[in-house]
C-alpha cells in the first residue's frame, strides 16, 4: 500500500473508528497512526511485515477488536495491557512463544485466536477473565494442561494440534466449558480425566488422532454421564 492510499485509510478511519491496512508491507506505525489514537476501535494489521509490535499501541485505548494475525510477530510489548476495551483479539499464525502477564488486564476480551504459533506453556494469564467465550491454541506446542485451568471462563477451548501429553483432572471445573477440542494431541487414554466426563459441564469432547481408538472411550468411569450431556445438547440443537 502506498502513502497516499494509507493516508486516505487513515482519513477514512477518523470517521468510521475502522482501519484496515492490510495485506501490505508494514513493519512498523506509519506517523499518521497517532491521529487515530482517541478514536480507533478496529484495528486490522493481518498479513503485514510486524516482527515487533510498537509499544505504542497502548495508546490506542479505544480498540475493542485488534487483528495482527499473519505477521511475525515472536513477542507482545507488556504495553498492550493497556487496551482495557479490547474484545476480540487475534494474533494467529505468528511466532509467538508466550504472551505478557498483563494479558490478565483485558477484562472485556471475548475471543481470542492464538492458533498457529509457538506457544509452549498453556497461558493462563486468560484464566479469571469471565466475559471470555472463546479461547483458540490449536496448532501450537502446548504439551501439560495444568491444574491453575480451572480459573478459565470460556465455554469453548480448542487445544487441536499441540503435543499434549497430560490434562490435570482440575479442568473438570472450569465453570462453563462445554466445547473442548484435543484433536490430534499425545493423550493415553489413561490421560483423560475420569472427572472431566463424569463431573464437568463438557458436552462436546473431540479426541479423535490421539494414541487410542475413540471407542475405547467407552470403557472410563464417567462415560455415561458424558454421553447424557452431549445427547441433551444434540436435542436442543435439532
Amino acid at each position: 500500500m502506498g502513502n497516499s492510499g494509507l493516508k486516505q485509510h487513515i482519513e477514512t478511519a477518523q470517521k468510521t473508528g475502522v482501519l484496515k491496512v492490510s495485506p501490505g508491507k508494514l513493519n512498523q506505525f506509519p506517523p499518521g497512526f497517532k491521529q487515530l489514537e482517541g478514536c480507533l476501535r478496529t484495528l486490522d494489521l493481518s498479513d503485514n511485515k510486524f516482527v515487533v509490535l510498537p509499544p505504542e499501541i497502548s495508546r490506542f485505548m479505544q480498540l475493542k477488536h485488534l487483528n495482527l494475525s499473519k505477521n511475525k510477530l515472536a513477542k507482545l510489548p507488556d504495553s498492550i495491557g493497556a487496551l482495557t476495551k479490547l474484545e476480540s483479539f487475534n494474533a494467529s499464525e505468528n511466532i509467538l512463544t508466550g504472551l505478557p502477564r498483563t494479558f490478565s488486564n483485558l477484562i472485556h476480551l471475548k475471543q481470542v485466536n492464538l492458533s498457529g504459533n509457538k506457544i509452549k506453556e498453556f497461558p493462563l494469564v486468560f484464566c479469571g477473565l469471565k466475559h471470555l467465550d472463546v479461547l483458540d491454541l490449536s496448532e501450537n506446542c502446548i504439551n501439560i494442561i495444568p491444574s491453575d485451568v480451572s480459573g478459565l471462563y470460556v465455554t469453548e477451548l480448542n487445544l487441536n494440534r499441540n503435543e499434549i501429553s497430560s490434562v490435570s483432572s482440575e479442568i473438570a471445573c472450569c465453570p462453563r466449558l462445554k466445547i473442548l477440542r484435543l484433536e490430534e494431541n499425545c493423550l493415553t487414554l489413561a490421560a483423560v480425566p475420569p472427572k472431566l466426563l463424569s463431573d464437568s459441564k463438557v458436552a462436546n469432547l473431540t479426541l479423535e488422532g490421539n494414541l487410542f481408538e475413540i471407542k475405547e472411550l467407552a470403557n472410563l468411569e464417567g462415560y455415561d454421564a458424558y454421553m447424557d450431556r452431549f445427547t441433551a445438547v444434540k436435542k436442543k440443537l435439532f
